[in-house]
């Protein structure tokens, strides 16, 4: 067997394609115990060209398996962003007894001279998604007046019998209804006068969560996501809104009339959720794709440029004010993929220091609990002058990842900086999760109320890690470290 050549910024266990671009995730939908992982793919290309379906599929998660292209551009245009699901009762008329996959999707078209049109259509697989044939009848939906008419979300409305779909209409996201998938009828429109707007409105999802695991309190929760602004520094990002749902009409709660993001980092993009996920599972399961479109074609890369998260579980905590925020923890398919390293308890940070200090680690898991009143620093992918500073400042109460020394930097000139979030109130202690790879870093605080995610570009040898504080009396309650390899291989 030919020698593996490693390439530095290919993720250990995150998916991303062998070749060429990727960005954002698409059409991901549970079936036949698979998860079906779509997404935007030009195959001729490391930067953004004709847009197609790429298509991956995992059993567990972690280890992803890719497939052949799935949806290539038409005579109606180019394969933009969608969703997928099983249509369990044929409601489409495409399968007989056995149900399939449905592909919803927008097809976009360059017009000399003219605006883009860009319209909804239909794609179905009877074969586990490994082909699919396009609904001779495209496109089922289309607009007349709006200019950004795209990214389609669509999920069955049990109480109402029907399908729905959200997808984004410039600055607001517009809602439809249907028997069929095939003919649709306008719903409403939510986002005028809410939210923020500082870019194109792209890529919603809307679905209910349970508040605190408690199947008697329900919320609707809407993803909606925001293109790059050169007026804004943070780049392309994710809001969210809480409300209710009646199957017309979204109506939002008190705690939307403040802008909340999703992801306080600056490579968290166009996530949205898995389809028909089992009820006996239960879980909102979520993954974004890993880039900022202010520099999302400017990053290193070699033979590929792109990659997803880490797929997140999706839920809805109470907090301190008496409202709802949207938490998310890693699924926890990953710690299958876990080999311990390091474990303490109860050290003080010399001890710890003195343990990590021994660690020469590219790609793992950290986790460690402080008490809420300590102000700490924790160095990763560190070697001569680079690091990556995850930290939290108690007397400020921020969480934050500074990438100001992280490893290249100068394609864009908005890559470099300090990225922060205002930490929730735990009690007596933070909890802190940090998941570092070849070419990232994402942490989740206090079991996912407050999370960043961040490309980082270090060199190869920069695999130290370290802890600093200025206080002499800090304890750590517990701090572990496991390395992570996936079963599967990666394209190295």
């Amino acid at each position: 067997m030919p020698a593996i050549i490693k390439q530095n910024y290919r993720g250990i266990y995150h998916y991303s394609p062998q070749e060429n671009w990727l960005n954002d995730p698409n059409g991901m939908v549970y079936y036949k115990e698979e998860y079906h992982l779509f997404y935007q793919y030009h195959p001729y290309g490391t930067t953004w060209g004709p847009m197609h379906w790429g298509h991956a599929v995992s059993k567990d998660l972690v280890s992803w398996e890719e497939l052949d292209i799935a949806l290539a551009p038409d005579e109606i245009g180019m394969i933009f962003s969608g969703s997928a699901v099983v249509d369990w009762h044929n409601t489409t008329g495409f399968f007989g007894s056995e149900p399939g996959l449905v592909a919803i999707f927008t097809h976009h078209l360059a017009v000399e001279g003219s605006d883009p049109v860009q319209t909804q259509s239909l794609a179905y697989s009877k074969d586990n998604g490994r082909s699919w044939t396009k609904y001779e009848g495209n496109p089922v939906l289309r607009h007349d007046s709006y200019v950004d008419f795209r990214d389609p979300k669509v999920f069955w409305h049990e109480e109402t019998g029907r399908w729905i779909m959200i997808v984004a209409c410039g600055q607001t996201v517009c809602l439809y209804h249907s028997p069929d998938l095939k003919s649709w009828t306008f719903g409403s429109e939510f986002g005028t006068g809410i939210g923020f707007h500082g870019g194109v409105w792209e890529c919603p999802d809307l679905f209910p969560l349970r508040i605190d695991e408690d199947s008697s309190r329900l919320k609707w929760v809407m993803l909606v996501s925001i293109g790059d602004d050169p007026a804004y520094t943070e780049g392309s990002r994710t809001q969210y809104f809480t409300g209710d749902f009646d199957g017309l009409a979204f109506t939002p709660d008190e705690d939307s009339n403040t802008v909340r993001w999703l992801d306080y980092g600056r490579d968290n993009y166009a996530g949205v959720s898995w389809s028909d996920v089992p009820s006996a599972d239960g879980r909102r399961l979520f993954i974004g794709w890993m880039s900022n479109w202010k520099y999302a074609n400017l990053i290193p890369a070699e033979e590929f440029r792109g990659a997803m998260t880490i797929p997140r579980e999706l839920m809805l905590r109470s907090n301190q004010d008496g409202g709802v925020i949207v938490v998310q923890k890693p699924v926890r398919e990953l710690e299958s993929a876990r080999i311990p390293v390091l474990e303490l308890v109860n050290v003080s940070w010399e001890e710890a220091q003195k343990a990590l200090s021994s660690l020469q680690l590219e790609s793992y898991e950290l986790h460690a609990v402080f008490a809420s009143d300590s102000s700490f620093a924790i160095k990763v992918r560190a070697g001569g002058d680079e690091e990556t500073v995850v930290g939290v400042d108690a007397a400020q109460g921020v969480l934050y990842v500074d990438r100001t020394k992280s490893g290249l930097h100068d394609f864009h000139e908005q890559f470099r900086g300090l990225h922060t979030a205002k930490l929730q109130s735990s009690g007596e202690t933070v909890n802190l999760r940090i998941y570092v790879d070849r070419s990232s870093v994402e942490v989740f605080t206090n079991e996912g109320q407050v999370v960043i995610t961040d490309l980082i570009f270090p060199d190869h040898a920069s695999i130290g890690i370290s802890l600093a504080t200025d206080q002499e009396r800090l304890l750590l309650e517990t701090l572990s470290v496991y390395a992570i390899a996936p079963s599967a291989k990666v394209f190295d």
